[in-house]
């Protein structure tokens, strides 16, 4: 495992954080919109503070590290790579004390397949050779998804859920598919997950049922940061959550050592 600095050096490198590719007009575009209360930006939640522009601003500031200052409009933005650490960290104590549990169940949910499914997919691994059960509901549930309307379903790639359009994983932020999944758990004798680990849409409906969830975020995904804030995510980790999968593999390798050494 990279040390703190060395991890440090490889997030900024790789633009996992630090100078990010998002841009800051993307980030306060959504930043607004969020604040608007469009759905698309909510990902599943519901807020009770009133959220304004310059607080959701302050928040991800604070909580994801992009600039401060509501005066900078255009070009580059960033995501502080020490609170991306933390988070990871902060992640770790989480995912250790359920594994700790008898017979865990945990859920496992993906909306970037080309980007953080490479950080899923060892997390889910460790979490069956610690015993616990990976939940696979709504295995082929089909529905009409957001943008074209065409059918979409919920598949598995070694138990991360994902959805699929005609043949390929999409990148998706809809929580339709969670709510639908948590749904049939609850209706089922084994109930809802001990654990969600997800991101878009899929945390944050997880988060609204008021299942444990750990989430990934980019600092233009600030609807799970404000999950965060008011207490319906456990821990928010901020990074671009969609550079190349290789790149995540010493975020991923502190995230399950931390997790072994709690155990």
């Amino acid at each position: 495992m990279l040390s703190r600095d060395e991890l440090r050096r490889h997030l900024i490198q790789t633009r996992i954080a630090g100078d990010v590719a998002t841009s800051r007009e993307n980030n306060l575009d959504h930043y607004s919109s969020l604040a608007n209360r469009d759905p698309h930006y909510m990902l599943g939640l519901t807020f009770e503070q009133p959220w304004s522009y310059r607080d959701v601003l302050d928040l991800m500031a604070k909580s994801a590290g992009v600039v401060a200052d509501p005066g900078h409009r255009r070009g580059q933005d960033t995501i502080d790579p020490d609170l991306t650490i933390d988070a990871i960290d902060a992640m770790a104590e989480r995912v250790a004390a359920v594994l700790s549990r008898p017979a865990p169940r945990v859920l496992f949910a993906t909306g970037h397949p080309t980007g953080l499914l490479a950080v899923h997919l060892p997390l889910a691994r460790f979490a069956v050779e610690r015993g616990a059960t990976l939940l696979t509901p709504a295995e082929g549930w089909t529905y009409a998804g957001s943008g074209f309307g065409r059918p979409r379903r919920v598949r598995y790639l070694q138990d991360v859920a994902m959805l699929d359009d005609r043949g390929g994983f999409v990148h998706t932020h809809d929580p339709a598919p969670m709510r639908h999944m948590l749904d049939e758990l609850d209706e089922a004798d084994g109930g809802l997950p001990d654990l969600v680990v997800a991101d878009h849409g899929w945390a944050g409906a997880a988060g609204e049922a008021g299942v444990p969830t750990v989430a990934f975020a980019d600092s233009n995904d600030p609807g799970l940061f404000l999950g965060e804030a008011e207490g319906k995510i456990d821990v928010v980790v901020p990074l671009d959550d969609n550079v190349l999968p290789r790149y995540y593999a010493p975020l991923t390798e502190r995230l399950v050592t931390l997790v072994s050494r709690a155990l």
